[in-house]
């Protein structure tokens, strides 16, 4: 850490603490070469990856279109509001935790349907015949047996 007054990298830690909203480590420190004491403050920095669209082109993560496709999916459906924040939330965490910079939106359209799956089976049905683009009776035939199966 550079000391702000005179620049010099050799700053030692005096203290160490949780602020106050327990969000950030206050750390107060003493520059060796100027002996000026300063405060710091560490904050984690979460930033959602980028989302890759299947023309390669890429655009800001929106929690807004992801909720809108889970909407249309789910409208009409016995899908309380608390049910789909919590979905949304769910999505969010994993391409959190995934670690990645950059995802395509075959690997969000995958969470999704997972979600979907859990939430209403109608509802993924829905999704899944427009996100992979179903071309006949056997592909809708497939999906349903899909949902049909009993979980292992």
């Amino acid at each position: 850490m550079k000391c702000p007054f005179c620049q010099s990298e050799d700053t030692q830690v005096l203290d160490t603490r949780v602020s106050e909203e327990g969000d950030a480590i206050r750390r107060r420190r003493r520059c060796s070469h100027c002996d000026k004491r300063f405060t710091t403050y560490e904050r984690i920095e979460l930033s959602m990856p980028i989302i890759v669209k299947k023309n390669g082109s890429r655009t800001e993560f929106e929690s807004s279109k992801l909720r809108g496709s889970l909407k249309l999916a789910l409208r009409k459906r016995p899908v309380s509001a608390e049910a789909l924040d919590h979905a949304i939330a769910s999505i969010e965490e994993k391409l959190l935790n995934s670690g990645r910079r950059e995802v395509d939106t075959g690997y969000v359209g995958e969470l999704v349907m997972a979600e979907l799956k859990r939430l209403d089976k109608i509802a993924y049905i829905r999704f899944a015949s427009v996100y992979k683009n179903f071309e006949d009776l056997s592909e809708f035939q497939q999906a349903i047996a899909e949902v049909g199966q009993p979980r292992k």
